[in-house]
C-alpha cells in the first residue's frame, strides 16, 4: 500500500471516528482502553457483588455482627444462626456446589468466572480505572511510563499508589473483620492494642492485593493462576467463547478512501479493518483474531469494541462474538441441557443444593445427642428399679444463653436423676452431662423398651428436642 493510500485510509477512519491503535505484544505493561457496551456494563454489575465484602462486617443482627467466623469458639454466626463443627457437612456441600458451578460454567462459556466475577479481575479493573482517572488514557499512561521522573510524574504516581494502598488496606481489613467484630477491630487498631497476628494479616493481605491488582495485573491471569491451564481440560468444541470470524473478517485491511479502490478490493477484503481496537481493550493484551487462547478471560470486551466499529462502518455486528468451534465448523449443536457433562455437573449441583437447603431448613436452634452407656448396660437396684446411664450433649445454636430442662417418658414410673435443676447452655456451645434413668422393673415390656428423652428451653418452650432412645433391662 502506498503512503498516499495509507494517509487516505487513516483519514477515512478518523472521519468515521475509528482510531488505529498499536498492538501490545507483551513487551510492556498492558494499558487496556475502556469503551462502553453491553459486556462492559455487565462486567461492572457483576463486579459490584464484591461490594458486599466491604459492607458485610458492618451488618448487625440482634445487636451482634450478622456474619462472623468465630474461630476461638469454633462457630460461624450468620444472621442469628450459629453453625457449629457438627454441621461441617453443610460447608462441604457448599464447597462442592460452587466447585461444580465453576466446572459447568467453564464447560459452557470458558473462563467466564475470570471475566466477570474473579476478585483478581475485579480489583484489577478498579485499580486500572483509578489509574486512568489520574494518569489519563492508555497512550498517555504509556508516555508517562517512558518519560524520566519529574514533578508531574511524581505527583501522579504518589496519588495513584496512595489510592491503591488505601483500597488494599480496606480489602485486608474487611477480610479480617469477618473473623473479629468490626468495631472491636477498629478500636484495636486505633489504640494500637491489636495482636501481632492482626497486624501481620493486614500487612500480608494488603501487600498481596496491591501487588496482584496494581503491579502484576494481567500477569496473574496469564502465568500465576492455575485455572488458565486447568480450563484447557474443561472446554470442548461446544464451549462458547469470544471468537473472531475469520471467514468474514479475512483478509483484513484498511478502508479505501476512493470509490474505485473500494470497488476493486470489495471482493477480496474482509470486514476487519485492522484497527486493533479489540486488542486495545483486552485486559490481558491478547489478539482474539489469532484464535481462542488460554489468556482469554471471556470478558467479552473485544465484542463490544468490534461491534462499535461495525456500527460505524454500517456493517452487521458479530465479527467477534460468543461462539464455539463447532459453530464455525457448521456442526449443529445440541441444547445446553442435553450436553452430557452439563447434565452430570448439574445433577450433582442440584443434589448438593438440595442438601444445603435441607440443612438450613432443618437446622434447629437446639439439638441434642444421647449416648447409652455400654458397660454396664443396666444395673438392678435394691429398690426394684433398673437403672441405665446416658451421656447427654445439648447444643445451643443461638446467640443467647439457654436454660434447658430435661425429662424422660415412655415407661410408667420412669424418672431421671443426676441432673440438678436447669442446665445453662452458653450461646454456640455444647453442654455435656451424665444422667441416670430409673424405671420399675415390673413396668418394663421386655429386654429393650423405647423411651423419649426431652429437652426444652424454659425461656422459649417452642425450642425443644425429643430424642428417641432405648431403655435396657434384664431378660425375663
Amino acid at each position: 500500500m502506498s503512503d498516499n493510500a495509507s494517509n487516505n485510509s487513516s483519514k477515512t477512519l478518523e472521519e468515521i471516528g475509528i482510531e488505529i491503535l498499536p498492538v501490545n505484544t507483551g513487551q510492556g505493561k498492558v494499558h487496556a482502553k475502556r469503551i462502553g457496551g453491553f459486556f462492559r456494563n455487565f462486567k461492572w454489575w457483576a463486579a459490584s457483588f464484591w461490594i458486599i465484602l466491604f459492607v458485610g462486617p458492618y451488618m448487625r443482627w440482634n445487636g451482634e455482627q450478622a456474619i462472623l467466623w468465630d474461630i476461638p469458639n469454633r462457630q460461624f454466626n450468620i444472621f442469628g444462626l450459629t453453625i457449629l463443627p457438627q454441621d461441617i457437612w453443610m460447608l462441604s456441600l457448599i464447597l462442592l456446589f460452587f466447585a461444580l458451578l465453576l466446572a459447568v460454567s467453564t464447560a459452557i462459556a470458558g473462563r467466564v468466572w475470570c471475566g466477570y466475577f474473579c476478585f483478581q479481575t475485579v480489583w484489577t479493573d478498579v485499580f486500572t480505572w483509578i489509574e486512568e482517572k489520574i494518569e489519563g488514557q492508555p497512550h498517555k499512561r504509556q508516555k508517562l511510563d517512558e518519560q524520566p521522573m519529574n514533578m508531574e510524574k511524581l505527583q501522579k504516581r504518589v496519588l495513584k499508589h496512595s489510592a491503591w494502598l488505601f483500597i488494599s488496606f480496606m480489602t485486608a481489613f474487611s477480610f479480617i473483620a469477618y473473623f473479629v467484630d468490626v468495631f472491636e477491630l477498629w478500636g484495636q487498631l486505633f489504640t494500637l492494642t491489636a495482636s501481632g497476628y492482626v497486624w501481620a494479616e493486614l500487612l500480608v493481605i494488603g501487600i498481596l492485593t496491591y501487588l496482584a491488582a496494581g503491579i502484576m495485573r494481567e500477569q496473574i491471569c496469564l502465568w500465576v493462576c492455575p485455572y488458565a491451564r486447568i480450563q484447557g481440560a474443561m472446554v470442548d468444541q461446544e464451549t462458547i467463547m469470544p471468537t473472531y470470524d475469520k471467514d468474514r473478517g479475512e483478509p483484513r485491511g484498511r478502508l479505501k478512501r476512493s470509490k474505485k479502490d473500494t470497488e476493486d478490493e470489495a471482493t477480496k477484503q474482509g470486514d476487519c479493518i485492522d484497527c486493533n481496537l479489540c486488542v486495545a481493550v483486552c485486559p490481558t493484551g491478547i489478539d482474539i483474531r489469532q484464535g481462542q487462547q488460554y489468556g482469554c478471560i471471556t470478558c467479552g470486551l473485544c465484542i463490544d469494541a468490534c461491534d462499535s466499529v461495525m456500527d460505524k462502518l454500517k456493517k452487521p455486528r458479530g465479527l467477534v462474538r460468543y461462539a464455539s468451534i463447532a459453530d464455525f465448523a457448521g456442526v449443529e449443536l445440541p441444547p445446553i441441557y442435553k450436553r452430557p457433562r452439563v447434565i452430570v455437573y448439574s445433577t450433582i449441583m442440584a443434589a448438593a443444593f438440595a442438601g444445603i437447603l435441607y440443612g438450613f431448613i432443618a437446622m434447629a436452634p437446639m439439638t441434642m445427642n444421647v449416648l447409652h452407656e455400654r458397660n454396664p448396660l443396666f444395673v438392678q437396684l435394691s429398690t426394684g428399679e433398673v437403672q441405665n446411664k446416658y451421656t447427654i450433649k445439648v447444643v445451643n445454636k443461638t446467640d443467647k444463653v439457654m436454660n434447658v430442662e430435661l425429662s424422660v417418658e415412655g415407661i410408667e414410673g420412669i424418672r431421671m436423676t443426676g441432673v440438678d435443676g436447669l442446665i445453662e447452655v452458653q450461646p454456640g456451645n455444647v453442654h455435656g452431662l451424665s444422667a441416670f434413668v430409673k424405671a420399675p422393673k415390673r413396668n418394663l415390656s421386655g429386654e429393650s423398651t423405647p423411651i423419649k428423652i426431652k429437652a426444652y428451653n424454659v425461656d422459649n418452650p417452642e425450642q425443644k428436642v425429643i430424642y428417641d432412645s432405648m431403655f435396657i433391662g434384664p431378660r425375663y
